[in-house]
């Protein structure tokens, strides 16, 4: 291709090459055809992968292959080789809805203080579903990511900020680096379709994440320190949430408590019925030997001890 791409998609890959195609096939059936595909190796090791990416080699405009570093160093990479003038940076595993380049293009062109578009999402893979995230607002994004990995952005706008952060080391660091982009003063757009599908698989990053909550703390400290004047321009915010956690908190706090309560009552009536029943079959055993012990034989139709109606009755 003589002149430059529009969009350049860059794709890093670890291990992750069993997926790689259903990436590269959500790429080249987009209605939108301006883009080059930069996949990046990141030292993959299974022999799986490395045979996918040998297979698959054609289908992308360049396979760089570095030693592992890691997510963060593999899309700087990428996107340093790229020549889009928008970048999407999407993950091996996941796939993106045919008019989602198209869709985003328009959108980036039609307004330069635009600086991010994403889309509504899907899950599959491990779970299946529309991923519900908030709507973006700011500075409500300060206090939890709501915009994807593979949102579109502009090449110029990675370099103003020094593309994505290496010292984001836990994670979360396409949140770091949304936050970096709206600190230009960059607008952020949802589309209104369902076009990026994100796999959900049980030992991802993600998931891994949530499991670590040490490792939760840590990257929110990190992105907090490296977007300290945002956050601190829109403290009532953080505070306000704070509060409303600690509101939250004490609510379920209260239900825990009430139900605790109901569940000693439940166990001290519990134990009352354990208790009654008990007594009912030492009741019921002892009118069974009361029976037993009565005598069984029946009495002749002439005996003269029966009442007179009775013998009559018999006879």
């Amino acid at each position: 291709m003589a002149n430059n791409p529009t969009v350049s998609v860059v794709i890093p890959c670890f291990n992750h090459g069993i997926y790689l195609g259903d990436a590269l096939q959500s790429i080249h059936q987009q209605s939108f055809q301006d883009f080059e595909i930069i996949v990046v190796d990141d030292g993959s090791t299974d022999a799986g992968s490395l045979a996918a990416l040998a297979r698959l080699e054609s289908q992308v405009s360049s396979l760089i292959r570095t030693s592992n570093q890691g997510v963060i160093h593999a899309r700087n990479t990428g996107i340093a080789a790229a020549r889009g003038s928008y970048i999407l940076a999407l993950d091996a595993d996941d796939k993106i809805g045919p008019g989602y380049l198209e869709q985003a293009v328009a959108r980036l062109d039609a307004k330069p203080a635009l600086g991010i578009v994403y889309c509504k999402a899907e899950y599959f893979g491990d779970k299946s579903g529309p991923w519900e995230l908030p709507p973006y607002r700011f500075p409500e994004i300060l206090i939890g990511n709501v915009i994807f990995n593979a949102g579109v952005f502009r090449r110029a706008d990675w370099e103003s900020v020094g593309g994505y952060n290496p010292n984001m080391h836990e994670g979360w660091e396409d949140f770091d680096f949304w936050l970096a982009l709206i600190g230009l003063g960059r607008e952020v757009q949802q589309l209104p379709d369902t076009l990026f599908y994100y796999r959900i698989r049980h030992n991802s990053r993600n998931a891994a994440m949530a499991d670590d909550h040490a490792r939760f703390v840590r990257a929110h400290v990190q992105i907090y320190h490296n977007h300290q004047g945002l956050y601190e321009q829109h403290m009532d915010v953080v505070f306000s949430e704070i509060v409303r956690l600690w509101g939250v908190v004490a609510h379920h706090q209260g239900e825990a408590q009430r139900l605790h309560s109901a569940l000693q009552l439940l166990a001290s009536q519990h134990a009352q019925l354990q208790h009654e029943q008990q007594t009912l079959l030492a009741t019921h055993a002892a009118v069974q030997q009361q029976l037993t012990a009565l005598p069984t034989q029946t009495p002749s139709h002439d005996d003269n001890r029966l009442p007179r109606w009775l013998r009559r009755l018999l006879s």
